[in-house]
């Protein structure tokens, strides 16, 4: 028994032992807040002032040094964030995580990023290298300056790799990975299917768009929705027999790529005279957030510079300067095309208009930790680089605006000193950015948008699906010019709203393509919100960002409610369901089983019409994903349960009652295990997983690096965006010059780092969607470095 006594009191002190020394080694990585140091690089001395928040305010005479200052920040806190985004775009994750991540580092590779990010350099401008530069040498010195390299490292027992000028091009280039389809797989999916399917069928599950299109541009002729396409005559029997063994993929969601939301009043309609912009950058949240709070006063305009930074960059990607403040979404246009490469016998040269070309090669090696170094081949053609097959053994190269000179720069700079929105709005041809819906206001009352980054200008082609190039009747001819770049200024109805849905009409929507952009019920929700008002203030837009009202989900839930009815159910738990839809609030709410049942109702019924058409397609193409082709299978999906064709019925069900019956039976079932629906909310199905990357390396105290699993309002066809993994990474509202009225929600924290007073900082805040202030509060923390 003393035996035992002495090993328990030994283990116990080793534990002590062991939490001490994290602990220990943990705070040596924490940021300096106060105090003073010396760094000669810097022209004049500069000031970091934190809030209780952990909000930054710098103090410089100049721009370099003012992007020193916010090197230096932005390493202290997140410099391991910086790092995988830089390696996420450079294909080098393999030498922090080994060979887990060789085939995300083999397929970004094919892009060659860092040596483009090195060309694209040499074409700034020479203001622009001396932020990239000064920027750069910050976070060297706020790496430097810490006691002990940022406690990711520990864990992994890696050293971290200085930051270079072009690893800012790198976090832009994986901002574009996130954002744009660096494969083309909408493309190739939508050909395979063009191919393969009768034209009735790959039209009617190909459309773009109906009622629920709400774009800021409407076409003279059909209004604001594109017609709806008829239901097809080809039928499965006509392509497979009765006896097929069906596919069933399950759907969490169809709305895969979770897009953001911005809007704008005009001062016409604004309470208090000024025009107001509202954003929200729907983004996988993790510890720490993507965002960095900072704000400045612009050495050459005198005025505040404020909002969001991304670390890894010296800008304020989405805030306010004063006069102008802008947003951010993500447009779903066109900016790559497949190209179909014809090879000769050899498979060493493709055709060309020129004649037979040889591929250019470049010798790829990835660092990997613990092994060897991984050697490949990367092919690139006149057009761009080789991308794979597709299913039928066909070589694929990808032409993408990001390959250019253009595609990536520091153009989005210019927004910290723009001083009109007419003067913004000539400014969407220059940005090198992921394309972006950009909504802007500035103190004068105007509004506008644009699209921040370059139109390419394609000959001969539509560019919606793969084709050859060969002949050279297809190409792209630079981009398009100012006068075809679409641009809209204070429209008459002094509102302007983007939601990853369709904005334009007719030839300017042509013109910017479709790579799967979102059904338009979220956006047309928000439109219809900022009409539901005659004037606004800042609590006004962030009641609409907050909307979880149900709209889109309402028919579903009618329709259902209408088959159980009709259907003189006897089963409890259809009973039980049944009531729960009659009670239902038509909102997304935590505590709602109605919203629930109608969501996975509706998720399975598409499951399970679209079960043919995925069977027969994956016969043709293994890999065949539908959710690569189509996020406006709502209207296919609509249109067969209204219609109810049996030509176009899963022969697995006799009817198409069968089917839905089926369908909610599948959905209740399951939950019903208890004899109960009650505790089978919204809730419980939308709990926020917010953890840091490195949480599962610390297994049992992962809830020490992350923050609280709890269950939120809001879905994704809605302007709440939310779901278990991504929501609004930012959330704000604010009108220029007015910035002590704005409003900014962020998740998590300004720190990575669990032992900050920054982690978590405001958190609640975001949870809740209670209204916390745009600008930094009060100094808690004041470091001067100076020359």
């Amino acid at each position: 028994m003393k035996f035992l006594r002495v090993l328990s009191v030994s283990v116990v002190a080793l534990i002590i032992i062991s939490i001490t020394a994290i602990y220990l080694l943990l705070r040596m990585s924490l940021p300096q807040l106060d105090g003073t140091l010396t760094q000669s690089d810097l022209q004049a001395p500069v000031s970091i002032e934190r809030d209780a928040q952990g909000i930054v305010e710098i103090e410089g005479k100049t721009r370099a040094d003012i992007a020193f200052a916010l090197g230096f920040a932005h390493a202290q806190e997140r410099f391991f964030q910086m790092d995988l985004q830089r390696r996420n775009a450079a294909g080098e994750l393999s030498a922090l995580f080994g060979e887990a991540a060789l085939d995300h580092d083999k397929q970004v590779r094919l892009h060659r990023f860092r040596a483009r990010a090195q060309r694209n350099l040499q074409h700034y401008p020479s203001h622009a290298i001396d932020i990239l530069n000064a920027y750069s040498k910050g976070v060297n010195f706020g790496l430097e300056s810490l006691s002990a390299a940022p406690f990711e490292y520990t864990l992994l027992g890696q050293t971290p790799a200085p930051w270079q000028p072009e690893d800012s091009i790198l976090t832009v280039f994986s901002m574009i990975l996130v954002l744009q389809d660096d494969q083309g797989w909408f493309e190739r999916t939508r050909g395979i299917m063009a191919e393969s399917l009768p034209a009735d069928l790959y039209a009617f599950f190909t459309q773009q768009g109906g009622q629920w299109d709400a774009p800021l541009i409407e076409s003279d002729t059909t209004g604001a929705s594109l017609a709806s396409a008829p239901i097809p005559s080809t039928g499965w029997s006509d392509l497979m027999p009765d006896s097929t063994a069906m596919r069933y993929v399950p759907i969490v969601s169809e709305d895969v790529v979770v897009g953001s939301n911005n809007w704008a009043v005009s001062g016409a309609i604004s309470k208090h005279g000024g025009a107001m912009i509202a954003d929200d950058m729907h983004l996988a949240i993790r510890v720490p957030n993507i965002w960095f709070r900072a704000q400045w006063q612009h050495p050459d305009t005198g005025r505040l510079v404020s909002g969001a930074t991304l670390p890894g960059t010296p800008l304020v990607v989405a805030g306010s300067n004063g006069k102008v403040a802008w947003g951010f979404t993500n447009t779903q246009g066109d900016w790559s095309d497949v190209i179909l490469l014809e090879l000769n016998d050899s498979k060493d040269a493709y055709k060309t208009a020129e004649g037979w070309q040889a591929f250019e090669l470049f010798q790829e090696a990835i660092a990997i930790k613990d092994q060897a170094t991984h050697s490949f081949q990367v092919r690139e053609t006149q057009w761009g680089p080789v991308i794979g097959e597709d299913s039928k053994g066909r070589l694929l190269a990808l032409r993408w605006t990001a390959h250019d000179i253009t595609g990536a720069n520091m153009g989005p700079y210019i927004m910290e000193s723009v001083a009109s929105v007419a003067d913004a709005l000539k400014l969407g041809p220059s940005f090198g950015m992921p394309h972006q819906n950009l909504v802007m206001a500035d103190d004068s009352g105007a509004i506008g948008w644009t699209i921040a980054g370059p139109f390419p200008k394609r000959v001969g082609t539509d560019g919606k699906l793969p084709e050859s190039w060969s002949d050279g009747s297809r190409s792209w001819q630079g981009i398009r010019g100012l006068d075809e770049h679409p641009a809209i200024s204070t429209p008459e109805n002094q509102r302007i709203w983007t939601a990853n849905a369709r904005t334009l009409s007719d030839e300017a929507f042509e013109r910017m393509g479709d790579s799967g952009y979102a059904l338009g019920a979220r956006q047309q929700q928000i439109r219809d919100d900022l009409f539901a008002l005659e004037s606004f203030d800042e609590n006004d837009l962030l009641n609409i960002q907050l909307d979880d009202k149900a709209v889109f989900l309402t028919p579903w839930r009618d329709h259902l409610l209408q088959r159980l009815s009709q259907a003189d159910i006897t089963q409890p738990s259809l009973i039980e369901a049944k009531a729960h839809l009659e009670q239902w609030t038509a909102r997304a709410e935590i505590d709602s089983v109605g919203y629930r049942l109608v969501r996975e109702f509706r998720l399975k019924t598409i499951e399970y019409l679209t079960a043919p058409l995925i069977s027969y397609m994956q016969t043709i193409d293994p890999n065949f994903d539908l959710a690569n082709a189509n996020r406006q299978i709502e209207y296919p999906a609509w249109s067969l349960l209204q219609a109810r064709p049996l030509h176009l019925l899963n022969p697995d069900f006799s009817s198409w009652d069968e089917l839905e019956l089926f369908a909610i039976n599948a959905v209740v079932e399951p939950l019903y295990k208890d004899g109960s629906l009650a505790d089978n909310t919204w809730g419980e199905a939308n709990k926020v997983i917010i953890e840091h990357p490195m949480a599962r390396f610390v297994g049992p105290i992962k809830w020490f690096m992350s923050m609280p699993h709890e269950p939120l309002n809001g879905d994704t066809h809605m302007p709440r965006v939310q779901t278990p993994t991504h929501g609004a990474s930012e959330r704000f509202v604010v009108s220029p010059g007015r910035e002590s009225e704005g409003i900014f929600h962020m998740a998590t924290g300004q720190s990575a780092h669990p032992l900050s007073p920054f982690f978590g900082n405001g958190h609640q805040d975001w949870v809740d969607g209670r209204a916390s202030p745009w600008l930094k509060g009060k100094t808690t923390h004041t470091l001067i470095i100076s020359p």
